[in-house]
């Protein structure tokens, strides 16, 4: 049985995109093909905010942060390439910037006089974190045997991508704090709705000197779920292409679930139900922010969003 808690008037929700919300498959991932898949999903978004709800928004950026390494990597002879994290900072803007405007399209259009912001945000990993010392999230252009052996002799770290060729793999920590954590708290205080953490965030490392950029990739599920907590949300929601979480996914006996307790989640995921690469990190993000103390978060998709924050869709996690 579920057990939904009620939430306060002008609660806050923090929502983490999917890919699928910028760029879906099969797509060339031109700019109008993005643009016009976040104008959709901003249109669903809108409806939250002129729902009364105070709305902080997170997304993810891996195909965005691809293009512009393989840019960079082909324009490196004329134009010097740039670093990871520099190019999460770029992407962050580029996707802010396609949010901000078309949210703002939609609620101006609804009557709405919210505004919306962009917040270049870091997020502090732990230089000790053991993730650093086997890197596995592949990014950025395949090599040739050539260039991979010659980018060893660099210190990259590359492996053989599933008979494609060879990819660089980076690190993957995991997120312990949101560096502009009081400014997005500001801004979600005021009403307005914030765009943070893009792309999991931009890793940094503390060094007596100040926070610095290192090459990595943040899940941004799990750093979604860590801007929840530490704006104290009433609500943290993972948006997807599916309605609901399902047991058997795609088979004769799939099941969608309504609900699920943390310890029902903690079950399915030992039996091998939500898939590591699919829904088992946006499973793991939601019972993350119901550990730390968060009432409840929500599995869903785009469309479905103001049914799921009202009780009458998605997967309500407790």
């Amino acid at each position: 049985m579920s057990e939904v808690v009620s939430l306060p008037v002008k609660p806050l929700i923090v929502i983490a995109l999917g890919g699928n919300a910028i760029l879906r498959a099969r797509e060339k991932g031109t700019y109008n093909e993005q643009m016009a898949n976040v104008s959709a999903t901003s249109a669903n978004l809108a409806k939250l905010v002129m729902g009364n709800f105070r709305v902080v928004i997170t997304h993810g950026n891996g195909p965005q942060v691809g293009n512009l390494l393989i840019q960079h990597a082909a324009a490196q002879n004329q134009v010097p390439a740039l670093p990871m994290d520099a190019c999460g900072a770029q992407s962050q803007g580029q996707i802010g910037y396609m949010m901000q405007q078309t949210m703002r399209q939609h609620l101006r259009a609804a009557g709405s006089v919210v505004d919306v912001g962009t917040l270049v945000t870091q997020v502090e990993v732990d230089a000790a974190d053991p993730a650093f010392a086997k890197p596995t999230k592949p990014v950025g252009p395949f090599y040739d045997a050539a260039t991979a052996e010659r980018m060893r002799s660099q210190g990259y770290c590359v492996i053989e991508d599933s008979g494609r060729g060879y990819r660089r793999v980076v690190p993957s920590p995991i997120p312990q704090h949101i560096v502009e954590i009081n400014i997005v708290r500001a801004l979600a205080k005021a009403g307005i709705v914030a765009i943070a953490a893009g792309g999991g965030g931009v890793p940094v490392v503390a060094t007596e000197a100040g926070y610095k950029g290192v090459e990595a990739v943040i899940d941004k599920d799990m750093a979604g779920s860590l801007l929840a907590h530490e704006l104290d949300a009433d609500l943290f929601v993972v948006l997807t292409d599916v309605s609901r979480v399902c047991l058997h996914y795609k088979q004769p006996d799939q099941e969608e679930l309504k609900s699920m307790s943390l310890s029902q989640a903690h079950r399915y995921l030992s039996e091998g139900h939500f898939a590591a690469g699919s829904m088992g990190p946006k499973v793991l993000a939601c019972m993350k922010f119901i550990e730390r103390g968060g009432k409840q978060a929500i599995i869903t998709n785009p469309a479905s969003i103001l049914e799921a924050v009202k009780g009458e869709a998605g997967t309500v996690i407790y």
